[in-house]
């Protein structure tokens, strides 16, 4: 079988990660991969943010718990948060986004690393300290939080495969 089509199939979602460090390179061939994606009539209007700063990533992380009403760590101890943001002035931004998403998402397990989509970026960077966050790293414009993506060494073995539901369906016509 063909790698990438292998890649494809076999990607799942990781939701318990070592807090192991994972080397910048793979984070940079993710992130290239990510911003290589499609975009709407190329506009190319998605920007990436990495975050590896234990702290920040932590308050964050807390954050986005508060919004989602929910206990625990939303990353799964993910020692790196890929934050992917759209220009609010453009109107693919979301579809644009999400692409962005899946590619660092197949790109992750490409590289033997897990990875999970992260939703509630959108109203963390709604809150007045991630505008902040945006123009201390000089980002101008106004952005908004498609999506996290996750990503560090699996600390459990996710499943190669699954039974597609039956509610999933091709029509031809």
């Amino acid at each position: 079988m063909n790698t990438a089509y292998q890649n494809l199939i076999e990607r799942r979602s990781v939701k318990n990660f070592k807090s192991d460090p994972v080397p910048q390179e793979l984070v940079d061939k993710i992130i290239k991969a990510g911003l290589n994606a499609p975009s709407a009539m190329n506009h190319q209007g998605t920007i990436v943010i990495q975050i590896k700063d234990k702290n920040l990533r932590d308050e964050m992380s807390r954050d986005n718990a508060i919004i989602g009403t929910r206990n625990g760590d939303p990353f799964y101890n993910a020692p790196v948060v890929l934050l992917v943001l759209g220009d609010k002035s453009w109107v693919n931004r979301i579809y644009d986004g999400a692409l962005v998403l899946g590619n660092m998402l197949n790109a992750a397990h490409s590289l033997g690393l897990g990875s999970c989509w992260i939703h509630r970026c959108r109203e963390e960077f709604e809150m007045p300290k991630y505008q902040e966050l945006l123009k201390k790293l000089g980002i101008s414009g106004e952005y908004e939080g498609i999506g996290h993506c996750v990503i560090g060494y699996p600390n459990v073995q996710p499943p190669t495969s699954h039974d597609l539901k039956e509610q999933v369906r091709v029509f031809s016509i």
